[in-house]
């Protein structure tokens, strides 16, 4: 022990002397940069769109119905109640929860006006002539003046696999608490039993409410994969969808090749496939 006001002679530790590596071979490995939790990736709901379905972040499953508007101010008396009754009795049979969404987009007038301008360059007759271009001007006009919207209404339907209860449980965390709430990045996981049976009981859910819709006379049909996600894509990008709207998934795509794991086949003449 050495006296006081001393320090230690340093020793070599005795442990490691026989593993002491030199200076010149020690490399610094680069710390891990962190994933940033305030991502845009991060704040969406949903994890991917396939099999006609939207598998959400806490892995519950969605399918998006479109419906057709009917005229209810033109029905008589007799047709307005049938209708009441008829959805009355929709909503009793169901024993799964739904949303109705009602959306409001303004239609861009821009296509129909070219449209009317290349007819008008190809017509010879000067009258027609004269009245197209006041229709024109007159069409250009409302659009700038007017906001003219669209109206579509869907129904998403809903599947938890842990049971509809879990959707009662995110609803009383609140709004605020959802959007203040922490990330934690995690993955999505399905197995395929879960899976396999998610989609029978969406495919269940969507036949009976579409089922409910026609005896009400409202056309439906279920989106596929390709329409929900024009629809997820209209939704988050209001003002781009309408001057660039989502071209074909097939136009941007493209091979994917990757290496083949263990060594290649040898053809019975000597060389390699």
């Amino acid at each position: 022990m050495p006296p006081n006001n001393q320090f230690p002679i340093n020793t070599p530790d005795v442990a490691n002397a026989g593993s002491s590596i030199p200076r010149g071979s020690e490399t610094a490995q680069p710390a891990a940069k962190p994933r940033n939790p305030n991502s845009t990736q991060n704040s969406l709901l949903l994890s991917e769109v396939r099999d006609n379905m939207v598998i959400m972040a806490d892995g519950s499953f969605r399918a998006v119905v479109a419906c057709k508007s009917i005229n209810f101010d033109l029905m008589s008396s007799r047709e307005r109640e049938g209708v009441e009754y008829s959805y009355q009795n929709f909503l009793n049979a169901l024993n799964h929860p739904i949303q109705i969404l009602v959306r409001s987009q303004r239609i861009d007038i821009g296509p129909y006006i070219d449209r009317l301008v290349q007819i008008r360059h190809n017509q010879d007759n000067m009258l027609l002539n004269v009245l197209m271009d006041d229709y024109i001007n007159f069409i250009d006009v409302l659009s700038q003046e007017a906001n003219i919207m669209d109206k579509s209404f869907f129904i998403a339907i809903p599947y938890y696999p842990t049971g509809d209860m879990t959707n009662l449980v995110e609803q009383s965390k609140g709004f605020f608490g959802k959007i203040f709430s922490k990330s934690q990045n995690n993955v999505t996981k399905i197995d395929t039993i879960t899976y396999e049976k998610a989609k029978t009981e969406i495919k269940n859910r969507v036949d009976g409410v579409m089922a409910g819709l026609f005896q009400l006379g409202v056309q439906s049909i279920q989106l596929d994969t390709k329409a929900l996600g024009e629809l997820y894509y209209n939704f988050y990008n209001p003002d781009t969808a309408v001057r660039e709207p989502l071209g074909d998934f097939n136009d941007v795509t493209a091979t994917f090749v990757k290496k083949g794991v263990g060594e290649a086949p040898v053809n019975q003449s000597g060389g390699t496939f």
